[in-house]
């Protein structure tokens, strides 16, 4: 039985030239989820596997690849895959929860969030994430709870994928979907299907499978969004809706985008894309791109709830970095709760280093004024000078690689120090 949960969860956001500042692409998500959801972000080295290997997702087991890039990932700690994440090629990709005419499956299958992590991991352009997911869904299928509970919830997925160079709209109705290539501009999506008549890839049998359950007749220009869920496709950016108020604060900044403007986004609460309350914000990420390939790619994680009240942290990938022990959570092996059937029938303690002092101080903010005032002014302070530590390298390249290797770690100890 499906929770009576509203459909809700996240906002992706792009912006490339010419609405961004300084010839840079950049890429923005705030992770909605159950509140208590802890997320974790996590660095995955690269890897060779050996031919004929087995990967283990979230429920179900898929064929491993011969090599996987490096991926910094921002996760629900209880899962495998991952809401938003990077790879060392400069792919970033986030999803979204939608819903349509389709019935949702529930049986388990591949979730969206592993399928984000494994375009990741596979692919070293936008397009080519593309194809690793569309392919991935076609052999296992998309399916499973979404969320760490007894309670069902599930959905379809869209993605939002993009690198130095593109960025690619996807779209998922069960095996079915559409893709919308962005070659500049700004584009978001949110939780609904957004994709209307420029359809640049789709799935072989995308139109004929939709005459077949009467939503198109053959004869009217095919509308992806509108066939395949009930969205007023003409109201879209004029309506309420959170996919609506993102497109209306994207635009507003058009020309002039920033890594600093797509935080602003993604800390506004007025508009519903901070969101409070039993879904909320529970993790961040602003990607910068640089259309030069000798400059590096920076993303920059928050790792704990809240964007309005967290530090986003940068990270850059280069040789050598270790696992980033303050925002992994605790692991339970076989004995995880997730793993054993009938699953879900507990919950442990998730919580990284950086959420248990970031959850204290949270409180601090809310209650105690003056300090809470002061820890705010830090924490605010912290992120800035990190932001024009990075301006210097996306202007100047970067001196000392070495320098880069703990450069998401320190930051996060830096912020623990704040948090006392």
């Amino acid at each position: 039985m499906a929770a009576c949960l509203p459909p809700r969860s996240c906002d992706t956001f792009v912006a490339l030239p010419p609405a961004t500042a300084g010839g840079r692409v950049v890429f923005g998500k705030n992770s909605d989820r159950p509140w208590d959801e802890v997320q974790e972000v996590l660095y995955v080295p690269a890897a060779a596997h050996p031919a004929g290997a087995q990967l283990e997702c979230t429920y179900i087991t898929v064929d491993q690849v011969e090599q996987t890039y490096a991926v910094v990932l921002s996760r629900p700690s209880w899962l495998w895959g991952a809401e938003m994440g990077a790879n060392e090629h400069g792919v970033c990709i986030g999803n979204e929860a939608v819903w349509g005419r389709e019935e949702v499956c529930g049986a388990e299958a591949l979730l969206g969030m592993d399928l984000v992590r494994l375009g990741l991991e596979r692919a070293d352009t936008a397009e080519k994430a593309l194809t690793v997911i569309v392919d991935l869904l076609e052999k296992y299928g998309q399916g499973g709870n979404c969320m760490e509970s007894h309670m069902a919830f599930t959905y379809h997925n869209s993605f939002l994928i993009a690198d130095r160079k593109e960025a690619w709209v996807l779209e998922t109705s069960g095996k079915h979907w559409a893709a919308e290539k962005v070659e500049g501009g700004v584009r978001n999506i949110s939780n609904q299907l957004s994709i209307t008549t420029k359809i640049d890839r789709e799935h072989p049998e995308m139109k004929e499978y939709a005459k077949s359950k009467g939503w198109w007749d053959g004869e009217i220009e095919f509308d992806f969004a509108a066939t395949y869920s009930y969205v007023n496709t003409a109201r879209m950016t004029t309506s309420r809706s959170r996919y609506c108020e993102g497109y209306k604060l994207l635009n507003k900044h058009k020309g002039t985008i920033t890594s600093e403007t797509m935080m602003e986004i993604l800390r506004d609460k007025e508009s519903g894309i901070n969101m409070e309350g039993g879904f909320m914000t529970t993790g961040s990420m602003v990607s910068v791109l640089p259309q030069d390939p000798n400059l590096p790619c920076i993303h920059f994680l928050t790792g704990t709830p809240d964007p309005a009240r967290s530090v986003f942290k940068p990270f850059i990938f280069v040789p050598g970095i270790t696992e980033l022990l303050k925002t992994s959570s605790p692991t339970f092996g076989p004995d995880d709760p997730v793993k054993k059937q009938p699953r879900f029938q507990s919950k442990p303690d998730r919580r990284h280093e950086l959420y248990k002092k970031h959850e204290s101080a949270a409180v601090v903010m809310e209650t105690m004024k003056g300090k809470g005032k002061e820890m705010l002014e830090e924490i605010q302070t912290l992120e800035k000078r990190k932001m024009s530590e990075i301006e210097s390298i996306l202007q100047n390249g970067c001196p000392d690689i070495n320098q880069l290797v703990n450069l998401f770690s320190q930051c996060v100890d830096e912020e623990l120090k704040i948090y006392g």
